[in-house]
C-alpha cells in the first residue's frame, strides 16, 4: 500500500487504495525487448556443425534461402527436407523460379568437398548463379590480423603436410563469373 504527505501538520499517513502500474508496465517492456531479441534467433531447427570463417560478414535479405546439406547427405531448404530429385523444384517454389535470389549454403563440415561441388553445380546448371558459403564467425581470429602466408611446400614433403597448408583458407562466395 501507498501513503499520501498531508498537508496537514501532526497527522498520520492516511492510506491509499489507488493501484500502481507503472512496474507492471516496466516488467510488460523488458519482457517485450526479451521476446523481440529471441524470436528470431528461434527460426533455424536444422542441426548442422558448421566451419568457421574469418570473412567479413554481409547483409542479409529479409528473408534468405538457405540450402542445407547435413552430415548424412539430406538436403533441407529453409526448414524443410527435400529428396536431390526434388531439390531445384523445392528451390523454386521458395524463389518463384526468381534465377537471381541469392542462395546460401549451410554444409555440414564433416561432408566431403566432392558433395559439396555437385550442389552446387546442381545449382549452376538450374541458373542459381549468386551462391553463398555460410559458416561461423570464428572470434577468436577475427580480432587478430590475419598471419603472413607460408612459403610453398617442398616438392619432398608429403601430400598430408600441403593439404593442411590448404585446408586454412578462408570460406567465400562464388558468384558463378
Amino acid at each position: 500500500m501507498a501513503g499520501r504527505i498531508k498537508e496537514r501538520a501532526g497527522s498520520d499517513l492516511e492510506e491509499n487504495d489507488e493501484i500502481n502500474v507503472v512496474p507492471f508496465i516496466d516488467v510488460m517492456l523488458v519482457l517485450l525487448i526479451i521476446f523481440m531479441v529471441a524470436a528470431p534467433l528461434a527460426t533455424v531447427d536444422v542441426n548442422v556443425d558448421l566451419p568457421t570463417a574469418q570473412a567479413e560478414p554481409r547483409e542479409r535479405p529479409d528473408k534468405p534461402l538457405f540450402v542445407t546439406l547435413t552430415g548424412d547427405l539430406t538436403f533441407n531448404v529453409g526448414e524443410e527436407s527435400v529428396a536431390r530429385g526434388g531439390l531445384i523444384a523445392a528451390i523454386d517454389a521458395f524463389t518463384n523460379s526468381n534465377k537471381k535470389t541469392r542462395v546460401f549454403l549451410r554444409i555440414d563440415k564433416s561432408v566431403d568437398y566432392e558433395h559439396v561441388m555437385e550442389l552446387m553445380n546442381l545449382l549452376r546448371s538450374a541458373g542459381y548463379l549468386t551462391i553463398a558459403l555460410v559458416g561461423l564467425e570464428d572470434t577468436k581470429t577475427a580480432a587478430a590480423p590475419a598471419p603472413p602466408k607460408a612459403a610453398p611446400a617442398p616438392p619432398t614433403a608429403d601430400a598430408g603436410a600441403r593439404e593442411a597448408g590448404i585446408a586454412g583458407g578462408r570460406a567465400g562466395e562464388d558468384t558463378g563469373q
